[in-house]
């Protein structure tokens, strides 16, 4: 691997020790109450002795309202919770990898029966994939949001991590607010752009006022698949506005979660796993289910890149700002970094997929003992994830699956 990608570089004045990054993945390794157990510090510690520069962990919800419905998300929404969270990264800077934190809300991505709580959202817009639909958030809770998030960042401080990164991605509530498709709002927190970032301006730069010198960044969609939506030139202006701000780098991904597999591409939709975990799915008739394998990969226009797929959107959010651009999404193979760092001149790549399957690839990249990742982008570990702690399960279905599910 090339010397240039074993560098170093730094997000603020926090310097990675590579430009390979564990990019953030749920992995369902928290307690009930959203704290860290011993078998994520354990991951985390892989991670770090296999060779990544720098490691983002899943993302923890800044409030209860925010939780995701997946299986036992990282929660960062109290003081009480940041003594647990001192000895993840504690083990972590032990490998000298610095370790960052990713703050979420969920929005209306996400279930009333998970929370406990109204669903909401910048406009009472349904989700198609979860189900509710939300109410619209009135001006005063979204204030109370954007303190929870400079709180949670003030928290991730107390617990050792080196910076945050805000989640603006993946159709979760601050990409709800940047996109068109699910922001109808016609007051200040909608319409133009600027009132759509407006709620993102307000927590970074609270967070700034905050915590001073504290690296923050974001999870930027360089574009997603929905009418209205993000495209990439809008993507490119927000950008612009982020440096303008202080945020300390980008990291570009796509999609919302009514795109389908455009987070995370894949050869094939993974029914027998949807089938098998997803519960609206799992005792639909059998004839429905082979009309859903014939009509569904029609219906998501199914795209035949896997790999590298955010690149050339970074690289054009790159060529339009001076801080550090990382690409995530479809990155297996040491050709694809070359082609992102040597060839478009990105900064990094992050890669979440690959090392669940292999934590040591990074090593393995370097030593010259693998050139791409075993991963096969079956996406069974983001089906199973919404049930289980994340693992790789290679396209098949576990032995005794029913039985782990009646447990």
């Amino acid at each position: 691997m090339k010397d240039r990608i074993l560098e170093s570089f730094t997000i603020g004045d926090v310097k990675l020790k590579n430009r390979i990054i564990r990019a953030a993945t749920h992995e369902g390794m928290a307690d009930e109450n959203g704290l860290p157990t011993q078998k994520l510090i354990d991951l985390y510690k892989r991670l770090a002795k296999g060779g990544v520069g720098g490691i983002i962990t899943g993302y923890a919800g800044v409030q209860q309202e925010g939780k995701s419905s997946l299986y036992n998300m990282l929660m960062i929404d109290s003081d009480d919770k940041v003594e647990s969270y001192r000895e993840l990264t504690k083990e972590v800077h032990k490998e000298s990898v610095p370790i960052f934190l990713q703050i979420a809300h969920c929005g209306r991505a996400t279930n009333s029966n998970v929370t406990g709580k109204d669903i909401v959202a910048p406009s009472a817009i349904k989700d198609r994939v979860y189900g509710e639909l939300p109410i619209k958030l009135e001006e005063g809770v979204i204030e109370e949001i954007i303190e929870n998030f400079i709180k949670a960042a003030s928290r991730a401080r107390k617990c050792g991590f080196d910076g945050v990164q805000v989640h603006l991605a993946h159709g979760y509530l601050l990409s709800q607010f940047l996109s068109s498709y699910s922001n109808r709002r016609k007051d200040k927190w909608g319409g133009t752009l600027e009132n759509k970032f407006r709620i993102i301006k307000e927590i970074i730069l609270g967070i700034k006022e905050a915590e001073p010198g504290y690296p923050v960044f974001v999870k930027l969609n360089g574009h997603d698949g929905r009418k209205k939506g993000m495209r990439v030139d809008e993507a490119v202006q927000v950008a612009k506005m982020l440096e303008d701000i202080g945020c300390n780098a980008i990291e570009v991904s796509c999609g919302f979660p009514e795109d389908g597999q455009m987070t995370a591409k894949g050869p094939e939709i993974p029914f027998d796993a949807i089938f098998s975990v997803i519960e609206k799915f799992r005792d639909m008739p059998g004839i429905m289910k082979s009309i859903m394998k014939r009509v569904l990969p029609i219906l998501l226009k199914k795209e035949k890149v896997f790999y590298g797929y955010n690149v050339d959107s970074a690289t054009e959010i790159k060529n339009a700002v001076n801080i550090p651009v990382i690409a995530v999404g479809g990155i297996h193979r040491i050709e694809n970094i070359e082609n992102a760092i040597l060839e478009k001149k990105l900064d990094a790549v992050s890669m979440a997929r690959p090392l669940i399957c292999e934590p040591d690839l990074v090593n393995k990249f370097r030593e010259g003992r693998s050139t791409e990742a075993k991963c096969i982008q079956c996406n069974y570990c983001g089906i199973f994830g919404t049930r289980f702690p994340i693992k790789c399960y290679q396209g098949k279905l576990p032995k005794n699956f029913n039985n782990k599910l009646k447990d």
